[in-house]
């Protein structure tokens, strides 16, 4: 896996999480916070913990771990959410882009939530925030429908590539 390999892979787990914070914007108050007997029980709890896990794993890059996930009332709206995930976006991309050519196989030791150690290379860290931010989206979509809300537009892994490819055919040449 190569730099740019990574920087893509963050690049749509963004524009993914923007899809589903646009989706969920319109929900009122009581529905965002309903109980629906998830793997987490709101949409709300949901997306906490899907922000609280990736900023979890960027704490691990800079070598603290966290011994608790961050509390969902520190974030009581999407507003608030999607205020400190656009925040810690920036960081992501810069922590990626500090690591140099060798950095997606630079190895981490951290320490889970659990107390157990663990040790990943950075490759599989940034493979795991996407994968676990897609998991946790899917079931955000399965309660918007449960809510009879309407679902984001599709977050398919191709339908980025879709849009990444128009996005940048696009783009004018620069010559030097």
């Amino acid at each position: 896996m190569t730099m740019d390999d990574l920087q893509h892979l963050l690049e749509y787990h963004y524009w993914a999480r923007d899809r589903i914070l646009v989706a969920v914007t319109p929900l009122t108050p009581e529905q965002y916070g309903r109980n629906l007997s998830s793997s987490f029980p709101s949409v709300h709890a949901t997306l906490v913990h899907t922000y609280s896990a990736e900023w979890a794993w960027h704490s691990r890059w800079e070598g603290r771990s966290p011994t608790a996930m961050l509390p969902a009332d520190q974030f009581p709206d999407v507003a608030t959410l999607r205020r400190a995930w656009v925040e810690h976006e920036a960081r992501m991309y810069a922590f990626v882009a500090s690591v140099g050519p060798d950095g997606p196989t630079r190895r981490f030791a951290y320490t889970l939530l659990s107390g157990a150690a663990g040790v990943s290379t950075l490759q599989q860290m940034v493979q795991h925030v996407v994968n676990h931010g897609t998991y946790h989206r899917g079931q955000v979509t399965t309660m918007l429908r449960q809510l009879g809300a309407a679902p984001p537009k599709s977050m398919d892994l191709i339908q980025f590539w879709r849009e990444w490819e128009s996005r940048n055919a696009q783009r004018p040449e620069t010559s030097s």
